[in-house]
């Protein structure tokens, strides 16, 4: 495997934030009007105090997670738009993802990340929980099944 660095937002990458599982977004999450404008302007969650990182593989983008700055809330944060392409899977780069978002977060002061709609695949439940996630409350899907909501108390 060729080297992965991971980096803050670059405008160049815009388009790969913006695309990256939109297909299944569109077919397995309900989005807020809210929700739907931060993933089409990026830049907005920084101007929030929220942060965006990249998984870089020679100067390609391969992957990405965001920290959204929660309204009404001083110290928490939600994780969001965690991804890395299928040809990447299984090769740890989410998880170097999620530590430096993470990392990013104790900085800023979080106290809680919260991981909301979480409809993932077992490995990467597997993944949140050994960061230290732990599942909470279910509420009812619109899609007849339960959302997964995870937090993680720094």
């Amino acid at each position: 495997m060729k080297a992965v660095k991971i980096i803050s937002y670059q405008e160049q990458y815009k388009d790969f934030y913006k695309s990256l599982n939109q297909e299944w977004i569109d077919k397995y999450f309900h989005m807020e009007e809210e929700d739907v404008l931060k993933l089409n302007n990026p830049e907005q969650i920084i101007s929030e105090g929220g942060a965006i990182h990249f998984a870089i593989e020679d100067r390609i983008a391969i992957g990405v997670c965001s920290l959204v700055k929660l309204k009404n809330h001083t110290y928490d944060y939600e994780l969001s738009k965690m991804g890395v392409t299928a040809s990447h899977q299984g090769k740890g780069i989410g998880r170097q993802l999620a530590l430096s978002i993470i990392e990013v977060a104790k900085a800023k002061g979080a106290k809680t990340i919260f991981l909301e709609s979480n409809r993932i695949l077992t490995p990467a439940l597997a993944l949140y929980k050994s960061l230290g996630f732990n599942e909470v409350e279910q509420k009812p899907s619109v899609y007849g099944r339960s959302d997964i909501q995870m937090v993680l108390s720094l």
